[in-house]
């Protein structure tokens, strides 16, 4: 008995064993951000600057909670592209109620519960109609626009209440308080994926929701949490975004979506679910933003950027592929 637990064992050490090449593949959003930042201080000297390591925190802060949060509605099986106009509706009832009362603290909250809202909104349309979440979350999308544009009129809503910037503007010993607040959102994300039963449900509904559901996990309901969560991350990056321009624009949002599935792709999250982590998608987010902010820094043609952020996605999607063909 004790001989068939030592070899069980042993074969379990060894099918641990990670060859240079899988290493490579399952850090590979990692070994790209180290490349492209030793690149970007080589080439431009005011790279490693204070100030500009700063503005590209700050200026991805709104993304990055969006990103992180999106993790686990792709890592679950799914995809929300309806985050980007969660943003705009957040944004612009935020906007609204600060116009309308002059208090800052109930218009700013208005945004994260909204958002709650609406992703408690797109779970229950894709569990209970059973509708693919690609296509439910297109729809949606276009119904949280025009709710965006009905609340503005299609124009903006400029906000001159006093402390309504201090979110998004405001910095203390230099940072800004928009970055403390993403370190602190992505830090509570990270913690709710990889250290808890939740987190855990998550990744058996993506890997494989009929064996979760026969396993004892509630699948529906971990399917709604997920865009809740999702939408709740978009009404706080909202919420930030309009404190840091002072006005509700009803297409403030558009495009967040595709961004931040492409940053959580790019980290290695598994468009096939069941794999992924809080952290790649960061990277991802960041990798994309440091290849945009080398291009302006070194005077390249920005019509580029997208080009070559292209090529780097398709590269990952077909990293991923391999791997997970090869396991």
């Amino acid at each position: 008995m004790t001989e068939a637990m030592n070899t069980t064992a042993t074969q379990v050490r060894a099918r641990k064993k990670v060859s240079p090449k899988e290493w490579a593949i399952e850090y590979a959003v990692l070994i790209l951000l180290a490349a492209v930042l030793i690149a970007l201080a080589i080439l431009s000297p005011s790279f490693f600057t204070f100030g500009n390591i700063v503005n590209v925190l700050n200026q991805n802060a709104p993304l990055v909670i969006i990103a992180a949060a999106g993790t686990f509605v792709i890592i679950a099986g799914n995809f929300d592209l309806s985050t980007g106009a969660i943003y705009s509706v957040g944004g612009v009832v935020s906007a609204s109620i600060a116009v309308g009362t002059g208090n800052v603290l109930i218009a700013l909250a208005a945004a994260p519960v909204i958002g709650l809202l609406l992703g408690l909104f797109n779970g229950f349309v894709i569990t209970r109609l059973r509708v693919h979440s690609f296509l439910a979350t297109l729809a949606s999308s276009m119904i949280f626009k025009t709710i965006a544009v009905l609340i503005t009129g299609g124009s903006l809503i400029t906000v001159t209440t006093p402390g309504f910037t201090a979110l998004g503007r405001n910095r203390v010993g230099g940072i800004f308080i928009a970055v403390f607040v993403m370190i602190i959102v992505v830090g509570i994300l990270w913690f709710v994926l990889s250290r808890t039963i939740y987190g855990r449900h998550v990744y058996a509904v993506g890997g494989n929701s009929e064996a979760a559901e026969l396993s004892g996990i509630h699948v529906t309901r971990t399917q709604i949490t997920v865009f809740a969560i999702s939408g709740l991350a978009a009404g706080a990056a909202a919420a930030i975004g309009v404190s840091r321009i002072a006005s509700g624009q009803p297409l403030a949002g558009d495009g967040l979506e595709l961004s931040a599935i492409a940053a959580v792709i790019l980290g290695g999250t598994s468009i096939y679910g069941g794999v992924g982590a809080v952290w790649r998608s960061v990277a991802g987010v960041f990798l994309i933003a440091l290849i945009g902010n080398g291009f302006d820094l070194l005077n390249l043609n920005p019509q580029l950027k997208d080009m070559v952020t292209g090529f780097i996605i398709l590269a990952a999607v077909g990293l991923a592929a391999a791997g997970r063909t090869k396991r």
